[in-house]
């Protein structure tokens, strides 16, 4: 493009093959796609601009003095190894709203006990209300109060809908900074209370060292005994034993597990998790999935497109995580 340089793009997240025409629909850069890192190794020497989920330091060295730009094709940096100083390393977004409606679709499917009814059916048996009165009623969402652990942008999407569906909206975050979108806003040193006053818990916090095992044991314990837990932040900040022992003893009323503490894509990697959650009939399990629709993906490959312009043409790049040249 004139006033612009030519860059390599290697790109190693898989998905975004589905996407490679609109990567490089009127682009004149070199777009190099491959299926991972390992072979990203081979393609990776004169890379300008890095794309994808992770960047290993080996990976980083392979692209060689030339390389500018790490762009994240998510939210989450936990998988980029150290970049040299003059390297941008920048970020993408767009899944609020997805996850955002996936915590609301989890939370009614465990309000109106659809994991068991799913596995009874399954197993040739009919059992509702109007036949036996042993099954518990369902409930609504309306009325009932929805406790948000972090409040950024899944946070802030997930209070949208969950005070249009007629809920009270109580969050906690680092800087008990208010927000119109709550009823009443927290420090982080306010957990216990965002706690034990709500029916529903969603974590969305990003994992750090302060908020690995955040959801412990004492945390479980302060939750209502009939309250659900709703993971889709990170599995370690949920401690994995702790979970798994109070579905066990009845302690919460159940949990939808979207995020895991293993990531079973990597090579020889353990099982998502070492305890069994498959054998509860109060659980929704997901792999990691609650952003995957195509407008999430579709709005970050945008990004992607605009910062490899951007920063070819020495414009202003979207959302840099470190580094100060050319951010906004």
């Amino acid at each position: 493009m004139e006033g612009s340089a030519l860059v390599k793009v290697l790109v190693t997240e898989p998905i975004l093959q589905r996407f490679r025409e609109v990567l490089t629909r009127n682009s004149s850069h070199d777009w190099v796609f491959v299926q991972g890192q390992p072979q990203g190794l081979k393609s990776a020497p004169g890379t300008g601009v890095l794309v994808g989920a992770s960047a290993s330091a080996e990976l980083i060295r392979a692209c060689g003095p030339e390389l500018r730009l790490v762009q994240v094709t998510g939210a989450g940096i936990d998988k980029i190894a150290a970049l040299p100083p003059h390297v941008l390393l920048a970020n993408t977004f767009h899944h609020g709203r997805s996850i955002a409606e996936h915590v609301v679709m989890v939370s009614m499917m465990l309000l109106r006990h659809v994991p068991r009814a799913g596995q009874e059916l399954a197993e040739g048996r009919w059992r509702t209300v109007m036949t036996d009165p042993a099954v518990p009623f369902g409930g609504v969402l309306a009325g009932r109060t929805m406790g948000i652990v972090g409040f950024g942008e899944i946070g802030s999407q997930v209070a949208v809908l969950a005070r249009a569906l007629g809920m009270h909206v109580r969050a906690v975050r680092h800087s008990g900074r208010p927000s119109p979108a709550v009823d009443w806003m927290g420090t982080s040193g306010q957990l216990p209370e965002l706690l034990s006053s709500s029916d529903i818990v969603v974590v969305t916090v990003p994992l750090s060292e302060a908020t690995r095992g955040l959801i412990g044991a004492p945390a479980l314990k302060n939750m209502k005994q009939d309250a659900i837990l709703v993971n889709v932040a990170r599995g370690a900040v949920v401690d994995e034993q702790a979970l798994h022992d109070a579905l066990a003893q009845g302690t919460i009323g159940g949990a939808a597990i979207d995020v895991w503490w293993r990531n079973p894509r990597d090579p020889d990697a353990p099982p998502p998790s070492h305890l069994d959650f498959t054998h509860f009939d109060n659980v929704v399990l997901t792999p990691h999935q609650s952003g995957h629709t195509e407008e999430t993906f579709r709005g970050r490959v945008l990004d992607v497109v605009a910062n490899v312009e951007a920063l070819a043409a020495g414009r202003p790049l979207r959302n840099i995580v470190i580094g100060s040249r050319l951010s906004q």
